[in-house]
């Protein structure tokens, strides 16, 4: 019975328009279904730094949104700063009882207040209180503070609803609204959202304001007319199958469609300025969720139904009205879930910034991002994006953190950010042609991660010694097909001839993950320990031939390819990748081509690895480290989980015992061992790595610069006694502040403030 009280009232709460309308649906269930006098909520507005009085069922009305008690004032003051329920049989005998006259709250002696809260920040509380003297049972206060907890997402998604409108949760003006992300890619951008989302999908519709009523309203009937005559035709098809009583579901379906039903709605929001799609899943949601509240569990399973048929009138509307997104010269890119495919789409001159509300700083965009130096906010969950068409929007891509309704002020301080940064980019332009070594003549070698042919230039430019990885799978991506062999030894000789004569590291295709090919959906529970890399391609030797036969066939007359193999976990994967690699070899010597057999290295990125180092080695050329993935198997954190990204580190001890582990047991073989992942390009991490007997790092090429700049003001010895002390170190960021202390005493701290979270 309570868990179907939960279920009502968390589903009312869901088809409120606004936060008013949430919180009121909150106290008027929350007193009916507990049976008391009372029930208030009261949230923390941060804009005049009080706990205000937002709704109540029981005090008084005139006391709404007037009231207020002061940060750490009161009970409600008590709940929010110790952030655990507050059960009282005698208000107010409590030390902490601060009575508010206007609320006529002195006739009500228990309390029971309970903390929201949302990703560890308490919102406000939850207040239930009772004329008689008596404590609230456990039963009834386990209720309340499970309710809380299910309600704190809807009422934080709310509120930053009205913080994207300037408006804080009592009314009052709000600049410099701030939603929290990870860092996906160092910078700051100023500009102007565009949301993008992918077609059919009525959940992700942004709000947009439409230029032309009428044509919108158009394009909407088109699409209504478009769906009653297929809903007509599957009537007359299935007639002679179904029973009158079954066939009658489609009438109703038909019905719905009407100019005086859920038509109806549409063509009125169209008529208040929103265009057509939005219109359009705006009233779905409305009504998907009326069905939903629904006690009948058969009309409650046709919520499903409704979604179904609006998705159909989407199809046909985005069919008809084929959107043409118009990218602002400052775009700033914002999607709930951004792809390669949606980066490509905008013009490279005009793309100042991305905005993620999925993803981490260490998922596959993020990394495209860093590669081509985009300033980029990933997993900011809270983020209202719908709402954020065309507004001015700060990313500050160090920390993470999306602004809206910027103030002059903000703005004017980000814009230095911007110049610092491109200051100091200029005066690291005179190492370019310096050698990398340390103060003691320690020879490091700097190499790239590239993707895109642009990537390339970028990377000559900065004076990159060879590509640690070519990610090969990014063209796969771009594509709506598997590219022929032909098509991929055109993009591979690009590459190799671009660096000829410095050698060109490419990983086989790696798939899986967070790197789904359009084409080639991977469909698992957890495809992070599935079926990716290696795993992909063994099983379908035909795309992996075929993409060893193209590397090997581009490196004609050039000869600096490597090929290195993804997601090894067992010795077998190695032996099996080789005699295809040697099979494509033969292949093409056998055709006539002046080929060479190129050196074969594993990624490093299992602990299953890490433990085989030496076997790995013995069958292989070179070692390469993808430090990504390996911190995120060792420490069991989904890297593009945000709700965990505060667990990902590299700095990690047993990452860097894992690390240091790798390079003895590769040199004991005699291997090269490089490093390919984002740490090798944090300036920071770098002084470790080379302490450990890193012979290349390879980064993007926006960081090398500073690895460089770096390296060379820092003697061997000193980054070897700087390891020795942190490798005693038993938590990931003691080690980051050691490191950081480092380099502040060094003289070179500044570095850091362009490659980490501030």
């Amino acid at each position: 019975m309570m868990l179907e009280r939960l279920r009502e009232i968390v589903q009312e709460v869901n088809t409120a328009r606004d936060l008013q309308s949430a919180l009121d649906i909150i106290v008027t269930r929350v007193r009916a279904a507990m049976n008391t006098q009372v029930c208030s909520v009261y949230l923390l507005d941060q804009e005049i730094n009080s706990h205000v009085l937002m709704a109540s069922e029981g005090l008084k009305k005139e006391a709404v949104g007037h009231v207020s008690l002061q940060v750490g004032e009161g009970l409600v003051g008590l709940v929010a700063s110790n952030a655990e329920p507050v059960n009282l049989e005698d208000a107010k005998s409590h030390p902490n009882y601060h009575y508010l006259s206007e609320t006529g709250e002195e006739q009500f002696s228990s309390f029971l207040g309970v903390p929201i809260i949302h990703h560890r920040k308490v919102l406000g509380v939850l207040v239930v209180q009772h004329r008689e003297m008596r404590c609230f049972d456990e039963g009834e206060e386990a209720f309340l503070v499970t309710l809380s907890a299910q309600l704190a997402g809807v009422i934080a998604a709310a509120e930053a609803t009205g913080a994207i409108l300037g408006v804080s949760p009592s009314g009052q003006r709000k600049s410099d609204t701030s939603f929290a992300g990870v860092p996906g890619a160092t910078g700051v951008a100023i500009g102007h959202a565009v949301v993008v989302f992918p077609p059919a999908d009525i959940d992700l519709i942004p709000n947009r304001a439409c230029t032309d009523i009428d044509k919108e309203i158009d394009y909407f009937n088109a699409a209504l007319n478009s769906v009653r005559h297929d809903m007509t035709a599957l009537i007359s098809t299935l007639e002679s199958r179904l029973r009158p009583e079954e066939g009658e579901i489609f009438g109703v379906y038909l019905r719905m469609l009407d100019d005086d039903a859920l038509g109806k709605e549409v063509v009125d929001r169209i008529r208040e300025g929103q265009w057509a799609q939005g219109a359009l899943a705006d009233v779905t949601k409305d009504h998907v969720r009326a069905f939903e509240m629904m006690k009948d569990p058969y009309l409650r399973e046709r919520a499903a139904d409704i979604k179904d048929l609006c998705s159909r009138v989407l199809f046909y509307l985005q069919d008809k009205d084929v959107v043409k997104t118009d990218y602002a010269d400052d775009t700033i890119l914002v999607s709930e879930e951004l792809t390669a495919a949606m980066l490509a789409d905008v013009p490279k001159e005009k793309l100042r910034g991305l905005v993620s509300v999925k993803g981490s700083g260490n998922s596959h965009v993020a990394i495209l991002a860093r590669t081509m130096g985009i300033p980029t906010a990933m997993g900011v969950v809270d983020l209202p994006y719908r709402q954020l068409d065309g507004r001015e929007l700060i990313i500050d891509g160090y920390n993470g953190q999306v602004y809206s309704s910027p103030s002059d002020q903000l703005r004017n301080r980000y814009r230095e950010v911007i110049k610092e940064e491109e200051h100091l980019v200029k005066g690291l332009e005179g190492l370019i042609h310096l050698p990398c070594e340390t103060p003691d003549k320690h020879r490091v070698n700097l190499w790239v991660n590239t993707g895109l042919m642009s990537d390339v230039i970028r990377s000559l430019d900065h004076g990159a010694e060879g590509i640690g990885l070519f990610r090969t799978e990014v063209p796969f991506l771009l594509a709506e097909r598997f590219p022929s062999e032909h098509e991929q030894t055109a993009i591979y000789r690009e590459q190799l001839q671009a660096f000829a004569p410095k050698l060109v590291t490419m990983r086989t295709l790696d798939i899986g993950g967070d790197k789904a090919l359009p084409y080639f959906p991977i469909e698992e529970e957890n495809p992070f320990l599935g079926w990716r890399g290696i795993r992909v391609t063994l099983d379908h030797p035909e795309i992996f031939i075929a993409q060893v036969r193209a590397m090997i066939r581009a490196s004609e007359g050039l000869n600096n390819l490597q090929i290195m193999l993804p997601m090894i976990s067992n010795v077998q994967e190695v032996t099996g990748s080789i005699q295809i690699i040697k099979r494509a070899f033969r292949e093409l010597r056998e055709e006539g081509l002046e080929v060479r057999m190129p050196p074969i290295g594993v990624m490093i990125e299992l602990p299953a690895a890490v433990y085989q180092t030496r076997a790995l080695c013995r069958l292989v050329d070179f070692i390469s480290v993808g430090s990504n993935d390996l911190t995120q198997y060792l420490l069991a954190v989904d890297r593009n989980n945000p709700r965990v990204a505060s667990l990902y580190s590299s700095f990690h001890p047993a990452v860097l015992q894992a690390l240091q582990f790798i390079v003895t047991e590769a040199h004991a073989e005699n291997r090269t061992v490089s490093i390919c992942g984002e740490m090798a390009g944090d300036p920071a991490a770098a002084v470790l790595l080379i302490a450990m007997g890193f012979d290349i790092l390879s980064m993007n090429a926006t960081t090398l610069l500073k690895v460089k700049a770096v390296i060379r003001s820092i003697p061997l010895t000193t980054a070897k006694e700087l390891l020795a002390e942190v490798m005693q170190l038993d938590e990931a960021q003691m080690v980051r502040s050691c490191v950081d202390m480092a380099l502040y005493n060094a003289g070179i701290d500044r570095l850091l403030r362009s490659s980490r979270n501030n």
